[in-house]
């Protein structure tokens, strides 16, 4: 088996529980190197006891990070929503109505055309440092069309997720809850092959807490784990509801109670923040500094998707969480890797240790700040996925 050493690295993000502390939150490395393996971490610490290996590569003096995880994004869909993005510039205001645009362009492509424009958002996100991503439906909402995005989405990653539940479609608007006895019963049965996770949009204008917990209730008998879109557009239930059912994240998390918070921190729910949306959107930002104060654990993602935030950029998403949500470069940094690892409830990658998966970013830069503090530059310089550098 070959091994591969990494070296010439200005500074080592380790995630490692070893390294890391309060002040530190990233285990940080300096003057680094990382040894991989068959496809997986064999080794880290300083380059000036790196262990031999069959090749090596000097970074040049580069910062690395672990891959980022993307634990949150819609990338199955077709059409275009320029237009009302612009209208929202001009000063309409957001509303999840939207969606069904997107629903109709999707029930009209091929197989082909969404799996091509998945796939090329995908590689969009790799160029960017993304080596893990979710992926959910939601743009189906019919038997045949959530099944089909689903098929579509496991192609490109293991990290899928069906959320029927997104909003109700057209043709089931005079009657919700015929359309929650589909949701959870045939586009279920049709989707669960395709599906690690089930989700709900528990939101005004979309489904109420009872619709959301029988929907997840049915997703939990059929194997799928439990995810939230909650307290997206306006206070709500969807927070206490993720979190009274123990569920791994809960996403969005904008207009918080103390409650809410409690809640979060009591039940050890993970409260995955869409800075990209609020950008995208003119809503306000979540308050990720009140959350980290109160001990609640936080992801970052992209929430990449045609409607409210069509960005694939995780360091666009460091840049805001920085400057609008109170978090520190090294906080955000951990939040879209270690911190979207764990929202996935992954404990393979997020984190450069021995024996997890050698997904590492190199940044063309000597430290992890610069994602923050150079906001738009394209600093990734170079990605790693199981210990192979893609192109």
């Amino acid at each position: 088996m070959t091994s591969l050493l990494l070296t010439g690295i200005a500074e080592l993000a380790t995630n490692d529980p070893a390294r890391t502390t309060a002040a530190d939150p990233l285990g940080l490395v300096p003057a680094a190197a990382v040894v991989v393996e068959g496809g997986r971490v064999a080794w880290v610490g300083e380059a000036a006891a790196a262990p031999a290996a069959d090749a090596a590569v000097d970074l040049g003096g580069r910062a690395v990070l672990p891959g980022f995880v993307d634990s949150h994004s819609h990338l199955v869909f077709a059409g275009d929503r320029s237009a009302e993005f612009a209208a929202r510039m001009a000063g309409e205001s957001y509303s999840a109505g939207g969606i069904r645009t997107t629903v109709a362009a999707t029930r009209a492509a091929t197989d082909e055309q969404l799996l091509a424009h998945a796939a090329g958002l995908v590689a969009e996100m790799r160029r960017q440092g993304t080596t893990t991503v979710e992926i959910k439906s939601g743009y189906g909402l019919s038997v045949h069309d959530e099944a089909r995005s689903l098929a579509v989405a496991r192609e490109l990653t293991d990290e899928t997720t069906f959320l029927g539940a997104h909003v109700v479609p057209p043709e089931h608007a005079d009657d919700p809850a015929a359309y929650v006895d589909l949701v959870t019963g045939p586009m279920l049965e049709a989707a669960a092959p395709h599906a690690r996770w089930i989700d709900a949009f528990c939101e005004r204008g979309a489904f109420d807490a009872d619709q959301a917990r029988a929907v997840l209730a049915a997703g939990a008998a059929a194997g799928l784990r439990g995810r939230l879109h909650a307290n997206q557009l306006g206070p709500g239930p969807g927070v206490q509801l993720a979190c009274e059912l123990g569920l791994v994240a809960v996403d969005h998390c904008t207009h918080l109670a103390d409650a809410d918070v409690d809640a979060l921190r009591d039940s050890g729910t993970i409260a995955t923040l869409l800075p990209g949306v609020e950008f995208s959107t003119r809503q306000p930002y979540p308050d990720a500094r009140r959350l980290l104060d109160a001990g609640v654990e936080v992801a970052l993602a992209s929430d990449c998707n045609p409607g409210s935030c069509f960005t694939s950029s995780i360091p666009f998403c460091v840049a805001l969480a920085v400057r609008e949500m109170g978090m520190t470069p090294a906080e955000a940094v951990r939040a879209v890797t270690l911190g979207g690892a764990r929202a996935l409830d992954r404990d393979d990658v997020g984190a450069l240790v021995p024996g997890r998966r050698a997904d590492l970013v190199v940044l063309d830069a000597p430290s992890h700040v610069h994602l923050a503090y150079r906001p738009g530059v394209p600093l990734v310089r170079a990605v790693y996925r199981g210990g192979v550098a893609l192109q």
